[in-house]
């Protein structure tokens, strides 16, 4: 069986005012017979990586090759072929046809690659049967637990015995007893020398992993050019608990920073003018914003990235703008 070698990947989204890059230049080899789990939070990137390895996305930069396949050179045609014939699917949603039964699930893919009735019945049977469903293949998915629907899945993946296996979040619906279950399988799959790739969370899958590849959040987006944004009185900048990439820095005007609180009240934390800066925290740290910013006056703002403005404002001034209340730009530089 081939290794898996990923090449310097980079993935990027075009957001509606900024290019967002989940990877970043990632380097990766599995080789076969090895079970890899990608582990990490929400948004670091696991499923974006599963959708480049099972040639439904095509990264940015970068290559990814198995044996001798380059997947990310394929045309329409080769990926395809690709996704037939070599790589085996396993959705976190288990993404089975709820109106046919648990064996006519699995022979899906068989029809597709033109096995006919019969032989396509008894391999889906033979592969309900090894993962433990041998009794269930006539139920319809409402029918089976959520640990039965996800061995179905997994059966229905390697219906065409592909050496390339990828799993996202295949435990995240289960309970305690249906995640042992899975996972072993899981582990089974990696044994018969097969590549096996598995998004997660979950530690309990950490001791039957082979190679273990941790990923982070990305918490900037790609660097660009300063925003300019022309903003009328009362319009509101951002709101509080959504998400936003940019640090603003006042060119004119004055604008009100407030906090909504629990009881349903709101509070005014400062008003900002020339020079000074906002929106800080959410960035930085790749958190929610903490405030709402409302223009007090007409105005002009100058968006930044977080890496153009800890350019900009360097070491001091990124310390000064935690610690203390916001400050000129020309304040700082003079610091400095």
């Amino acid at each position: 069986m081939p290794d898996l070698l990923i090449n310097d990947l980079v993935v990027e989204y075009a957001g509606p005012t900024e290019t967002i890059r989940p990877i970043d230049h990632l380097n990766v080899k599995v080789e076969a017979g090895s079970l890899a789990i990608l582990l990490g939070p929400s948004g670091c990137g696991k499923t974006t990586l599963l959708s480049c390895l099972g040639g439904i996305l095509k990264p940015a930069a970068g290559q990814i090759t198995f044996g001798d396949v380059d997947v990310t050179a394929l045309d329409a045609k080769g990926l395809t072929e690709y996704r037939r014939n070599t790589v085996g699917i396993v959705f976190q949603a288990f993404n089975l046809i709820p109106s046919l039964t648990a064996l006519e699930n699995v022979m899906v893919p068989l029809r597709a690659a033109g096995f006919d009735r019969r032989k396509s019945r008894q391999r889906a049977a033979e592969l309900l049967d090894r993962v433990g469903l041998g009794e269930r293949m006539e139920h319809r998915p409402g029918d089976l637990s959520g640990g039965q629907q996800q061995r179905v899945a997994v059966a229905r993946a390697i219906a065409l015995d592909p050496p390339l296996i990828v799993a996202d979040e295949p435990t995240a619906h289960l309970d305690f007893i249906q995640v042992e279950e899975v996972l072993r399988l899981i582990r089974e799959l990696a044994d018969d020398d097969r590549v096996v790739v598995v998004s997660t969370h979950d530690s309990r899958i950490l001791p039957m992993a082979d190679q273990v590849i941790e990923m982070v959040p990305a918490l900037e987006t790609v660097n660009r050019d300063p925003e300019l944004r022309e903003v009328a009185a009362g319009e509101v900048v951002f709101e509080q608990n959504t998400m936003g990439d940019l640090i603003y820095v006042v060119s004119e005007g004055r604008f009100e920073v407030i906090r909504h609180l629990p009881d349903g009240s709101s509070e005014a934390l400062a008003t900002v003018g020339p020079g000074q800066y906002f929106g800080e925290i959410g960035p930085l740290f790749g958190l929610p914003r903490s405030a709402t910013v409302q223009a007090v006056t007409d105005g002009v703002l100058v968006g930044y990235t977080v890496q153009a403005f800890r350019e900009r404002l360097g070491a001091t001034g990124v310390k000064d703008l935690i610690e203390r209340k916001p400050v000129r730009l020309d304040e700082v530089a003079d610091e400095g």
